[in-house]
């Protein structure tokens, strides 16, 4: 088996096992997945087993492994479901606005997610790097990088070629300082805010050579 093979191999085993048609069974997978969500807040990497999750989430282990075959799968599907809500507010702040009050929007939705739940949204970044090289690329991670390209195609100065390219860095940019600012701080204010905008304008100047 050569190394593209062997990746979507374990792409398969980490995809979910069976999506929920079913109000029951959609449930189900809601409290699995907040009871990951739980115990990642309460005890952290070290107590987040699929025992713990099942026994979080009020379901039978087999329950937990009719939707999820792997602790990894719960992962991957947690961070799909925490970044809906931020893909979905992202997305409406780069509507219709000035480019600059636009890209404020941006930053402070980004930083009301981290703060949000931050204990777990810092156990999620860093298992997401983790799974980086095993994950494809998300639906909600796709949507926004499309929301993001379209905004920028339109920013003075910046060749419309390179929006696509932009909108990658400026995401892994926004999301590694507000990453970082989550670490320290509990909750939005301008001056957690200010310095995010200043490196994003800072980086769109050096693109447009401005």
């Amino acid at each position: 088996m050569n190394n593209s093979q062997s990746k979507k191999a374990v792409v398969r085993r980490l995809a979910p096992r069976k999506t929920p048609s079913q109000p029951r069974s959609a449930h189900t997978v809601g409290a699995i997945l907040e009871g990951a969500a739980h115990i990642l807040e309460l005890h952290g990497l070290e107590g987040y087993t699929t025992n713990a999750i099942a026994a979080r989430a009020g379901v039978s282990i087999g329950s937990l492994y009719q939707y999820f075959p792997t602790k990894d799968a719960v992962t991957i599907a947690l961070i799909e479901r925490e970044s809906l809500e931020l893909v979905r507010e992202a997305s409406e702040a780069l509507q219709g606005k000035e480019h600059r009050r636009a890209l404020r929007e941006l930053v402070e939705t980004g930083v009301r997610y981290q703060l949000r739940r931050p204990q777990l949204a810092k156990l999620l970044d860093t298992e997401q790097g983790r799974l980086a090289s095993l994950m494809p690329d998300t639906a909600h991670a796709a949507a926004m990088r499309a929301a993001l390209a379209r905004f920028l195609a339109t920013y003075p100065g910046l060749d419309a070629a390179r929006a696509e390219r932009t909108a990658s860095d400026l995401m892994a940019l926004i999301s590694a300082l507000t990453d970082a600012a989550g670490r320290v701080e509990t909750e939005v204010s301008p001056s957690l805010a200010d310095p995010i905008e200043g490196a994003v304008l800072g980086y769109l100047n050096a693109v447009c050579g401005t």
